[in-house]
């Protein structure tokens, strides 16, 4: 049975990669059917609520093909990423509001790539559901939609129909879930291969850069974090860090938790592994050195920790992202 995707095409600073990366690839998905004598499997348009769409750098406009007015019904709503400021994101495509929210009443199902999510979790449609968004956006997210579990290290999420893709080209492996999803594993596998997508991949953890949380107005936790970030090559407890701020342990934990989403142990090992990698990706030193250079000497609980952290071991980390020089 044909399946109905509209893109939509948001009025402002709109993601073309988005909307012409899905459309080639969900067509690409019909032509494979054709070629082996099967009916293609989508009807795609591109949707707005102006032709054309002009972009706010000024550069392009889009043409969609259909006002959001003559799709009646639609099984899976495309929304690109719009690098605008998400309240002015949200005031600029308003009109979309009404209308996905029906078409997901009515059973459609949504997919938001990269901050495509601050717009979706402007509707209400993620309240109480997990998503996923560009791991440089968190922090910002989390305090714009706490109503929203946001799961940044996930690449994809799926839940009640909604799903939601990380950072920047992250969007192709969601692609790819949904090929496989309608089209059957063989497809999503010969998509993969066309396109050059590495498939099966779930997590953006290696990819993010911790840059600590440091966007509240606590300025104890906020004395607290650039103590951390300073000492970070020796062993931090946290009742002696409690201590040098005058206060309880319970009671900096819970500001601590309320200003940055961590707890004090987890954002010291944060801050060590994020020394870790970038001593892995520029320095020569093996992976004992990296591990005793940033404060810990059992051999296990650092390798467990990086790899919950980033995903992947130290080892596997550095051959994956280290420097030219340190190649040759």
């Amino acid at each position: 049975m044909e399946k109905h995707i509209s893109i939509l095409i948001p009025k402002g600073h709109t993601s073309l990669v988005n909307i012409v990366g899905t459309h080639q690839i969900f067509n690409q998905v019909n032509s494979f059917l054709r070629e082996r004598g099967k009916p293609a499997l989508f009807k795609i348009e591109l949707v707005g609520i102006s032709i054309p769409t002009a972009q706010s750098n000024g550069l392009f406009s889009v043409n969609p093909e259909k006002y959001i007015e003559d799709i009646s019904r639609t099984d899976l709503i495309i929304i690109p990423a719009i690098h605008d400021d998400p309240e002015i994101a949200f005031k600029n495509n308003r009109r979309f509001v009404p209308w996905l929210k029906q078409q997901y009443s009515n059973g459609a199902e949504i997919a938001s790539l990269c901050v495509a999510a601050f717009f979706l979790a402007s509707t209400g449609l993620l309240n109480g559901k997990q998503c996923s968004t560009h791991w440089i956006h968190a922090d910002n997210f989390r305090k714009m939609f706490p109503e929203v579990h946001l799961v940044d290290d996930k690449i994809m999420t799926e839940d009640q129909g909604i799903y939601t893709s990380g950072g920047a080209y992250s969007y192709l492996n969601l692609l790819l879930y949904l090929v496989e999803k309608f089209a059957g594993r063989d497809i999503a596998i010969l998509t993969a291969k066309t396109f050059m997508i590495d498939i099966d991949k779930a997590s953006q953890s290696p990819f993010i850069m911790f840059r600590g949380q440091k966007e509240h107005e606590d300025h104890v936790v906020r004395k607290a974090q650039e103590y951390i970030e300073k000492n970070f090559n020796e062993k931090i407890p946290v009742n002696e860090l409690a201590s040098k701020f005058a206060l309880s342990r319970r009671s900096l934990e819970r500001r601590f938790k309320k200003a940055t989403h961590n707890t004090i142990t987890t954002y010291i090992q944060r801050v060590k592994v994020e020394a870790a990698k970038r001593s892995l990706e520029a320095s020569r030193e093996n992976v004992n050195e990296v591990m005793y250079g940033i404060g810990y000497s059992d051999e296990k609980s650092f390798r467990q920790t990086f790899k919950k952290i980033t995903g992947i071991s130290p080892a596997q980390y550095r051959n994956k992202y280290k420097s030219n020089e340190i190649r040759s």
